[in-house]
This record gives structure tokens, C-alpha cells and sequence, in this order.
């Protein structure tokens, strides 16, 4: 049983199926990518990132989150283990904005040559990672609408500069359905490229439901999933809609995962994604 945000997943095959892996033999194959894209919305990358570096950054994460409560203290960081009692609200706040967001660390990771390099091969230009890069985590048996990410697609955040920026979601570290990655709405950027090129969906900047049932009722369409591997990517339109899964993980593991823009210099850009990311930013 599937479930975000307390919403219960439809799991007849009209209404559920799996993630297509980009085949190796597409890999090194520019027009093969954006004709995928286009299609498909989504790139999912598998091993496209040494496992090794992101198991590392997830220890790192973790062991500076410890301080606060936020995992187990007797667990191995890298395990992700929730604690059980309060967390301390004012250090966690004060780590993860003020540490682990400007840190060289997670800068490091989300500029490595396998990401920067391959972004600036797909657009065949010079790019720009924008500053506002968004890392969480989330806790096992948490339900109820606010506890994932709700459907929304990028770009309602993004007005301020260009549509073709495309979005890198990473999981640090292995994160099976069940854990609470993320899925998404199939082939659901071309009714949304449609949409917005009709004026029908410039409103503020909102999420659009946290009843993904009923929104691939809507769409007639189904909810994409994967069992992800510490090392795959998501790279996404700007235009694709998609969510978070609950973590419904039995062994008490957290999810961890960031997501980073990337775009053509040349292009414009949203000038509110050039400050780091902050609990009260307004984005």
C-alpha cells in the first residue's frame, strides 16, 4: 500500500506503474536525452553518481544533524535511524541553515563534475546551479497531509526567469517506494505545457493537491514509482508533475534527499534562487 500525505495510492495498472530507467545505450546520446525529455519528461539516471559519495554525504548529513535529536544516538549516522525523543528545533534550524546549506560539503556534492559537467553537455552552453538548493529528510510512520511533498510542478515557483530550466532530484541513499521518494504524474508536462501556454495556470506559487488519487483521476494518468539507488538521479522539466511518497520504512530509516536547478546562462534567471535556501524565504 502506497500512500502520501495519508492518501492511499490506486494500484490498478491504469493508475500505478514503474519509472523507465534511461538505457545505457542513450546515455552518451544528446538528441536521444531531449527526445526522452520531451516525451517522457523525465530522465531517471541510474548509477549516475558514485554511491560511495552520496553514502558519505548522507553520514556527514546525519552526524551533523545528531546534535539536535534527529537520529538515534546509538545508530551509525549513515543509517539515517530517527530518534525517538524531541527534537531541539532551535539547533536543528540553526545546523541545517546555518552549517549544512552554505557548507562546502553540500556544495561539493551538488556541483561534481557528474552533475555540473553533464548538465553543461546537455545544453551544449555554460550553466548556472542556482544558489537555492532544497535538502530534506523525512521520518518513518509520519502521515497526514504536510508530512510529504505535495503535487506541484517546478516552474509555479520559478516565474521569474526561464522555463527551461530542468530540476536534479537525489536521493542520498538507497530509497525503495516505501522509504518516500518521489513519484510522478505520467507525461503530465504536456496538458501543463498546454496550460500555461494557454494563460490558464499563472496563479502564486502553490502546490497543486495532496490527493494524488483523485489528481490522476483528473489526468487520467498514471502515478510513476522506483525503488531508488543511492547513485540514481532524477533530472525533470520544469513542467512534469510530481510528489512525495510517505515513509512508511519498518526499520525506523529516514529518507534524505536534495533537489538542484540547473539551467543555460544565457537564459534568464529567477533572481530569488540566488540566496541559499531558508525555512522563511517565501519560495
Amino acid at each position: 500500500m502506497y500512500e502520501s500525505n495519508g492518501y492511499v495510492l490506486d494500484e490498478s495498472p491504469a493508475r500505478l506503474g514503474r519509472l523507465e530507467p534511461t538505457p545505457m545505450s542513450e546515455r552518451g546520446d544528446r538528441d536521444a536525452l531531449w527526445t526522452r525529455l520531451r516525451r517522457d519528461g523525465y530522465l531517471y539516471l541510474t548509477n549516475h553518481l558514485d554511491p560511495e559519495v552520496v553514502w558519505e554525504f548522507r553520514r556527514y548529513y546525519f552526524a551533523a544533524l545528531a546534535a539536535a535529536g534527529v537520529t538515534a544516538p546509538d545508530a551509525d549516522p549513515r543509517d539515517g535511524i530517527a530518534g525517538s525523543g524531541s527534537i531541539d528545533r532551535g539547533a536543528y534550524r540553526r545546523i541545517l541553515y546555518d552549517e549544512i546549506v552554505p557548507g562546502d560539503e553540500y556544495q561539493a556534492l551538488c556541483a561534481a563534475p557528474a552533475i555540473r559537467d553533464f548538465f553543461a553537455w546537455l545544453f551544449e552552453d555554460e550553466v548556472h546551479l542556482h544558489r537555492r538548493k532544497i535538502i530534506r529528510h523525512t521520518v518513518p510512520g509520519e502521515a497526514g497531509i504536510g508530512t510529504a511533498t505535495q503535487a506541484h510542478y517546478d516552474l509555479v515557483y520559478l516565474r521569474e526567469g526561464s522555463d527551461r530550466v530542468l530540476s536534479m532530484w537525489i536521493p542520498l541513499g538507497d530509497t525503495p517506494i516505501e522509504r518516500g521518494g518521489l513519484a510522478y504524474l505520467e507525461r503530465s508536462h504536456h496538458r501543463v505545457l498546454a496550460d500555461e501556454a494557454a494563460g490558464k495556470l499563472k496563479r502564486p506559487a502553490a502546490s497543486i493537491t495532496a490527493d494524488l488519487p483523485a489528481l490522476a483521476e483528473e489526468y487520467d494518468s498514471r502515478w510513476l514509482l522506483a525503488d531508488y539507488a543511492a547513485g540514481d538521479v532524477m533530472v525533470h522539466s520544469a513542467h512534469i508533475i510530481h510528489a512525495g511518497l510517505d515513509n512508511t520504512d519498518t526499520e525506523g530509516r529516514m529518507r534524505l534527499s536534495t533537489d538542484i536547478r540547473y539551467q543555460r546562462v544565457s537564459d534568464p534567471i529567477d533572481w530569488r534562487w540566488q540566496e541559499h535556501w531558508r525555512w522563511d524565504d517565501g519560495l
